[in-house]
C-alpha cells in the first residue's frame, strides 16, 4: 500500500497526495473508517455504507482487474430519476451525420464564452470515431469555462477522461478527493467516477480525450529498458475527503451519448475512505523522461508516448496519448523536425503553450489540428528551408508543450467543428510553398 506523497506537487497547490501508477491505494479522512482484514464488514465502520466500483470485470485478469471499496455516507443509488437534458455541442461515436475527410484540418483556439459557462457547459466536440456502446474508440473534445461547477456534479458513462489543459488552473473535487492540476500538467478520470470541476483562476481552457475503450495504461518499454517515459512513481493519486452537506444538487450524467441530470439532496462527494486501483490521478508532464536520437535520424514519436489504452490488435492502440516536451536535438546529418509523412493511425494534435517545431505559424496555444489515416502532412515551407540550412548544433526546444490523441480510427469531425469560424480554411495551403528541389546537390 503507498503512503501520502512527501513531496508537494508543482505549480503552487498545497495539496498531497498517494503516489504511484497502479497501486493498491488506501486513504482514509476519519481514522477508523477503513476496515481492517476484509472489505465488507457486517456493520459498517463509523456508519459508512460500503460500496465497490469496479473500472473493469469481475473477472479481468489481476494484472489489469481494476476496482475499489468506497466508504461514504451514503450509497451513491440515492438521487431522483434521470430525466433527459440537452447535450449542446457534446456528440459521442458513432458519428453518422457528417462524413470524414481526408482533407487537413485545423483550427484556431475557441473563444471563452461570454455567458457564463461552467466546464460541463463549455464541453464542445471536436470529432469522435468508433462505437461508445461497443468500448471502442475515442471522443476528442476541448472546453472553455468561466465559471465553476455550482452545485452540480458530473460523471461519464461512456469512457474515461483525460484532461489536458492549456489555460487556468482546475480544482477537480471527486468522491476519491482532491486534485489540482495546471497547464502542464493532466488529470484522468476514471469512467463513473462523479466530480465537480472548480476554476482556480477566472477562465479555463483545454482539451479531453474521452476514451470508450480499454483504460489507459503506461506503454511497454521494449528494448529501451526498465525506465523512462513516464516513471509509475510520478502519477499522483488523491487522498481521501468528503462533503457532508445537503444542498440541492444536480447529477449530471453522460450515457451511450446523451446527458442526464438527477435531483440529488446531499453531496455525492461523501467518500470518507477508500482503497483500490481505480481512482482518478494526476501527471506532472515535466516530470516526463525523453528519450531521442544521439547519432543520427528523427525517431518515430512513439517514444514519446505517456498513455496507452490497447485495443485487440496488438500494436495498435485504441489511443496514445504522445507529447512533444522540451528536449535537446543532436542527431547528425538529419532532418530534425517531423519528416513529412502518411500515417495509418489518426492523428490529433493540439499545443499548451510555446511554438511547435514543424509549424513556423498559425499552429498556437489553444488551436488544435486532424490529420486522419492517411492524410500527408508534414513542416510547412519556412519550417522545411530553415531545417535543412541551419548549422546542426546541439539545440535545446524549450519554448513548446504540444501533445497528441492518437487513434488507430479515423475520426468524423462534428457539423460544429466544420462550420465554426475557428476552422482554418486555408490551412491545406500551408504546404503550397514547398518547391521541387530535384537535381539540387546535398
Amino acid at each position: 500500500m503507498s503512503e501520502v506523497s512527501s513531496a508537494q506537487p508543482s505549480h503552487g497547490s498545497t495539496l498531497t497526495y498517494l503516489a504511484g501508477f497502479g497501486n493498491e491505494h488506501m486513504t482514509e479522512a476519519r481514522v477508523g473508517a477503513l476496515p481492517s482484514g476484509q472489505n465488507s464488514p457486517q456493520r459498517g465502520l463509523l456508519g459508512l455504507y460500503t460500496e465497490q466500483l469496479s473500472g473493469t470485470a469481475f473477472t479481468a485478469p489481476r494484472a489489469q482487474n481494476r476496482r475499489s471499496w468506497l466508504y461514504r455516507l451514503l450509497p451513491s443509488a440515492v438521487h431522483s430519476t434521470f430525466r433527459r437534458i440537452p447535450e449542446r455541442l457534446v456528440r459521442t461515436a458513432p458519428l453518422d451525420d457528417v462524413q470524414a475527410t481526408p482533407n487537413q484540418l485545423r483550427w484556431n483556439p475557441l473563444p471563452i464564452p461570454t455567458e457564463p459557462a461552467d466546464f460541463v457547459d463549455g464541453w464542445i466536440t471536436i470529432a469522435c470515431n468508433g462505437n461508445a456502446a461497443m468500448h471502442v474508440g475515442a471522443g476528442i473534445h476541448v472546453y472553455a469555462a468561466n465559471r465553476s461547477m455550482r452545485d452540480r456534479y458530473f460523471y461519464d458513462g461512456d469512457g474515461q477522461l483525460l484532461i489536458v489543459p492549456q489555460m487556468g488552473r482546475l480544482r477537480l473535487a471527486t468522491e476519491f478527493g482532491l486534485l489540482d492540476i495546471a497547464p502542464g500538467e493532466i488529470a484522468v478520470l476514471p469512467r463513473g467516477v462523479r466530480f465537480r470541476v472548480d476554476l482556480l483562476d477566472a477562465t479555463a481552457r483545454g482539451y479531453i480525450c474521452e476514451n470508450y475503450g480499454a483504460l489507459f495504461c503506461l506503454p511497454e518499454l521494449g528494448p529501451i529498458g526498465s525506465n523512462g517515459l513516464a516513471n509509475a512513481r510520478d502519477f499522483l493519486f488523491p487522498i481521501a475527503a468528503f462533503e457532508d452537506h445537503a444542498p440541492a444538487c444536480e447529477l449530471v450524467a453522460k450515457f451511450q451519448g446523451s446527458f442526464w441530470a438527477a435531483e440529488i439532496d446531499h453531496s455525492p462527494l461523501d467518500v470518507v475512505a477508500w482503497h483500490g486501483n481505480y481512482a482518478p490521478y494526476k501527471y506532472d508532464l515535466t516530470r516526463f523522461n525523453t528519450m531521442g536520437s544521439v547519432s543520427y535520424d528523427h525517431p518515430d514519436p512513439s517514444i514519446y508516448s505517456v498513455l496507452t489504452s490497447a485495443s485487440d490488435t496488438p500494436g495498435h492502440a485504441n489511443v496514445d496519448f504522445v507529447i512533444f516536451p522540451p528536449r535537446w536535438l543532436v542527431a547528425e546529418h538529419t532532418f530534425r523536425p517531423p519528416w513529412y509523412h502518411r500515417n495509418i493511425m489518426s492523428e490529433f494534435m493540439g499545443l499548451v503553450r510555446g511554438t511547435y517545431d514543424a509549424r513556423a505559424k498559425g499552429f498556437v496555444p489553444g488551436g488544435c489540428s486532424l490529420h486522419n489515416c492517411m492524410s500527408a502532412h508534414g513542416p510547412d515551407a519556412a519550417t522545411f528551408e530553415r531545417a535543412t540550412a541551419i548549422e546542426l548544433a546541439p539545440q535545446y526546444l524549450d519554448d513548446a508543450l504540444a501533445f497528441m490523441f492518437e487513434t488507430r480510427l479515423v475520426n468524423r469531425p462534428t457539423q460544429f467543428a466544420l462550420e465554426t469560424e475557428a476552422l482554418q480554411s486555408d490551412y491545406p495551403e500551408l504546404w503550397s510553398g514547398l518547391t521541387k528541389h530535384y537535381g539540387h546537390t546535398a
